[in-house]
């Protein structure tokens, strides 16, 4: 109520306001009738047009054209995961398409900073022409319960992209990222388990639960129907970088252009690179981050881990309707 008894209030002082500036306009106009008069007053002018209220980021990033051409949109393909599943990879893999734009850095939003809105989200996505796709990716979209019905809410045609890997070595994997920033953590097998003698597995630890893929799959397909997934394997973007490509172009609806030809094997870091573009001054590799040599873990703490996660495995295989051959 008192809301409206201030636009009541405000609306009669600019009634009165009018009134009188009329009056005073028209006493003008008839003492101006017999000869030129001198300008009207300031004070007796109309007030100019309110400015536009700026356009939020989203907003304005959304308009075609602007200095770099094309606009702002949503993502129409995101990869949701899996962490040290070959998510870089597959993201740099799709940059080298005419047809892929795609945020380099992680954005978070669905699990971080949705808070910020979805207008501060298209604010990040670089421009694209008509016919290209827009895609990001972060991998913990993948593991957060919040991430499913959030992505539904923006688009439900959204297309979805998990890369998955071996779930013993993704968690040594993680391990050795884990203790490249900071030595003095504790032992792989002290982490993973949280009694050693009995062999429990303490699925708290998060490089241990990213892998119960089943799990978190589950989740998304109370969202999302299985035709909106893909899932690549990241043992194959390793050793067959252009069949695995085809199959995640034919997905996004892309001509076949990343083939074989932009492929060669790097021994050092053991993976795939791309080859030097065109004008281009290098060939494209992933950073010193990746392929880092695992530590030696204990025989025993892998087959145990293996054993842990077979049946999540097993789910996931018929889930999915692909056999990974982790087992």
């Amino acid at each position: 109520m008192g809301c409206s008894g201030r636009l009541l209030g405000a609306a009669g002082g600019r009634g009165a306001s009018l009134l009188l500036t009329m009056i005073l306009f028209f006493t003008y106009f008839l003492s101006c009738l017999p000869g030129p008069c001198e300008p009207l007053p300031p004070a007796l002018l109309p007030p100019p047009p309110p400015a536009a209220l700026p356009a939020g980021p989203g907003e304005a990033a959304a308009g075609a054209g602007g200095a770099g051409g094309g606009s702002r949109r949503f993502p129409q393909a995101i990869i949701v995961g899996v962490k040290k599943g070959g998510t870089r990879a597959l993201l740099e893999f799709l940059r080298a398409h005419p047809g892929v734009r795609a945020v380099g850095a992680e954005p978070h939003f669905f699990d971080r900073c949705y808070e910020k809105g979805l207008r501060w989200y298209r604010s990040l996505m670089p421009r694209t022409l008509d016919g290209q796709i827009t895609m990001e990716k972060t991998p913990s979209y993948f593991v957060t319960k919040e991430a499913p019905r959030r992505i539904h809410n923006m688009s439900r045609d959204t297309k979805l992209i998990v890369v998955v890997r071996d779930p013993v070595t993704r968690a040594i994997s993680d391990y050795t990222q884990t203790l490249s920033k900071n030595p003095s953590i504790p032992s792989f097998q002290a982490l993973a388990f949280k009694n050693l003698s009995t062999g429990l597995i303490d699925t708290s630890w998060s490089a241990v639960r990213i892998g119960i893929y089943a799990k978190h799959l589950e989740n998304w397909l109370q969202f999302f129907p299985l035709s909106r997934f893909l899932f690549v394997s990241g043992e194959r973007l390793v050793s067959d970088p252009a069949g695995e490509m085809g199959r995640v172009q034919d997905f996004l609806g892309l001509q076949r252009l990343v083939t074989d030809r932009h492929f060669y094997f790097n021994e050092t870091k053991g993976f795939p690179c791309l080859k030097k573009p065109e004008g281009g001054s290098k060939p494209r590799c992933l950073g010193k981050s990746k392929g880092r040599p695992h530590p030696t873990i204990n025989g025993q703490v892998v087959q145990r881990l293996r054993e842990f996660y077979r049946p999540f495995n097993m789910k996931f295989y018929q889930m999915t309707g692909q056999d990974f051959g982790w087992d």
